[in-house]
C-alpha cells in the first residue's frame, strides 16, 4: 500500500510490486548504477513531486491501509492528527523514548530533556502553515537505490507527515550527492519553513529513538544531543522559499 501511494505520476520512481505473501513481497528488479550528481538531481525534484499531493492529516497511513505500520522491526503508529507538532510528540518521539528509557537505553535524565522537547511539539512550537506531506517515512540511504538517471524508493514507512523527515533520514546516516539532491528539492519545493536547516535535528528524534530500541544506547545519547537543542529559545516557523 506505501508503494502504490508513493507513486506519484512525476515524482520518484517507486518499486513496483509483482506478488505478496504472508512472509514476503516480491518487487521488479532495480538496475542500481554508480550514484552521480545527475542522478542526485533528478532524485531531489521527483522527491519534492512525491511529497506534493500530501495526505489527509498528519499521520494518516496510505490509502487502501488500515491500523498500523512498521519502521524495520519496531511498529508505525499511523493515527491522524491536525497539527504536525501534537502527532510527532504523541507518535513519533514519546512512545520510542519510552521504550528506550524502559530498555536502558536512556537515563532518566535523558528522557526528561526529550520529553522536555514532545512538551512544545506538542505547543505547536514547531509547526508551520504547510499540509501534510506524503512522505516516505524511512528514507535512509538503504531505501534509496540509484540507477543510471535517477533513483527508486523501495520499503517505505510510508504516512501523511512533515517535508522535512525525510530530508532529514537522508541526511542523518548519509547519502551520496545528498547536496545536490537538496538542491533540486529546494528548487521545486516552495513549502519549507524558514530556518528549516536549524529544524533537521529535531525531525531525527525519531529515527534516532527507533534504532536506540532496536540497537542500544549509543543512539540515545545521540537523541539526546540533538534534543538539547530544541529545549528553549526556538520560536514557530513560517513556511516561505528558502
Amino acid at each position: 500500500a506505501g508503494l502504490r501511494w508513493l507513486a506519484v505520476p512525476g515524482g520518484a520512481d517507486v518499486a513496483r510490486v509483482i506478488e505478496v505473501g504472508n512472509t514476503h513481497l516480491t518487487l521488479t528488479a532495480v538496475a542500481t548504477a554508480r550514484p552521480s550528481p545527475r542522478a542526485a538531481q533528478d532524485f531531489g525534484r521527483r522527491l519534492a513531486r512525491t511529497h506534493a499531493p500530501g495526505a489527509s492529516a498528519f499521520g494518516t497511513g496510505p490509502d487502501g491501509w488500515s491500523g498500523d505500520g512498521f519502521i524495520g522491526e519496531a511498529r508505525l503508529t499511523l493515527r491522524p492528527h491536525p497539527t504536525w507538532g501534537a502527532f510527532f510528540a504523541a507518535e513519533r518521539v514519546l512512545p520510542y523514548l519510552a521504550m528506550a528509557r524502559d530498555g536502558g537505553a536512556l537515563s532518566h535524565a535523558d528522557a526528561a530533556v526529550i520529553e522536555a522537547v514532545a512538551g512544545r511539539l506538542d505547543d505547536g512550537d514547531f509547526d508551520d502553515p504547510a499540509a501534510p506531506a506524503r512522505i516516505h517515512g524511512d528514507l535512509w540511504a538503504g531505501n534509496v537505490l540509484f540507477t543510471e538517471t535517477s533513483a527508486t524508493l523501495i520499503d517505505p514507512a510510508a504516512h501523511g507527515g512533515h517535508r522535512l523527515s525525510d530530508l532529514a533520514m537522508l541526511s542523518l546516516f548519509g547519502l551520496p550527492y545528498l547536496d545536490e539532491v537538496i538542491q533540486a528539492y529546494t528548487g521545486e519545493c516552495d513549502q519549507l519553513p524558514s530556518g528549516w536547516r536549524q529544524l533537521i535535528g529535531l525531525h531525527q528524534l525519531h529515527p534516532l529513538l527507533v534504532h536506540a530500541v532496536l540497537f542500544g544506547g549509543g543512539y540515545g545519547e545521540r537523541a539526546t544531543q540533538i534534543a538539547r537543542r530544541y529545549v528553549g529559545g526556538h520560536t514557530a516557523t513560517t513556511a516561505v522559499r528558502p
